[in-house]
C-alpha cells in the first residue's frame, strides 16, 4: 500500500485531488498534441523542400552543439544524434507549457473574469516568441525559414487551443 503524504490527504479531503491530477492530464494531453503537430509540420515541410529532417537537425545543432554548423547550414546532415534528443526536449517544452495553459484555464474556469487575461497571456506569449527567435536564434532563422517556424507555432498553438477547449467544456471567457 502506498503512503500518503500530507498534501494529497489535504487535497484529497479537499475535493482538488481530481482537479489536480485533470488539470496534469490535460497539460501533457495538450502539449503532446502541440508537440507531435509542430513535428508533423516540419516533417512534411522537410520533405517538400526534400531534405528530411532539416529542421530538427538545425534546432538540434543550435541547442546541443552550440550552432557548430550553422555558419553553413547546407552542410548538415541529418542524424538521429540530433534529431531525437531535439524531438524529445521539444515535446518536454510543449507539455511543460500545456500544463501551466491547463493550470490559468482551470484557474479562469472558476473565475471566467480571468479568461481575458489567459488570451491576452498567449498572445503576448507569441508574439515574444517571434521577438526572441529575432534576436537571439539569427543564425537558427538563417538556416530556417521564418514563415514556416511560425507556421508551426500556430498550428500547434491551435492544436492545444482544441485540446484544452475540449477539455475545459465550462470555460466562459469574460473581459
Amino acid at each position: 500500500m502506498a503512503a500518503r503524504t500530507g498534501a494529497d490527504t489535504r487535497l484529497a479531503e479537499e475535493g482538488r485531488l481530481g482537479e489536480t491530477a485533470a488539470v496534469i492530464t490535460d497539460g501533457l494531453l495538450a502539449g503532446l498534441a502541440g508537440g507531435l503537430v509542430i513535428a508533423a509540420w516540419f516533417l512534411v515541410y522537410d520533405l517538400f523542400q526534400g531534405r528530411a529532417f532539416y529542421t530538427p537537425t538545425v534546432l538540434g545543432a543550435a541547442i546541443f552543439r552550440a550552432g557548430a554548423g550553422l555558419d553553413s547550414p547546407a552542410t548538415l546532415t541529418p542524424t538521429l544524434d540530433l534529431v531525437l534528443p531535439f524531438t524529445w526536449l521539444h515535446l518536454l517544452v510543449f507539455c511543460i507549457i500545456g500544463g501551466v495553459a491547463s493550470y490559468l484555464l482551470s484557474i479562469a474556469e472558476r473565475n471566467p473574469n480571468y479568461g481575458f487575461g489567459v488570451v491576452l497571456l498567449f498572445a503576448i506569449f507569441e508574439c515574444g516568441f517571434v521577438f526572441a527567435s529575432q534576436m537571439i536564434a539569427d543564425s537558427v532563422l538563417d538556416a530556417l525559414a521564418w514563415p514556416a517556424v511560425l507556421m508551426g507555432n500556430l498550428l500547434a498553438a491551435t492544436a492545444m487551443a482544441a485540446v484544452l477547449w475540449r477539455r475545459h467544456p465550462r470555460l466562459a471567457i469574460l473581459p
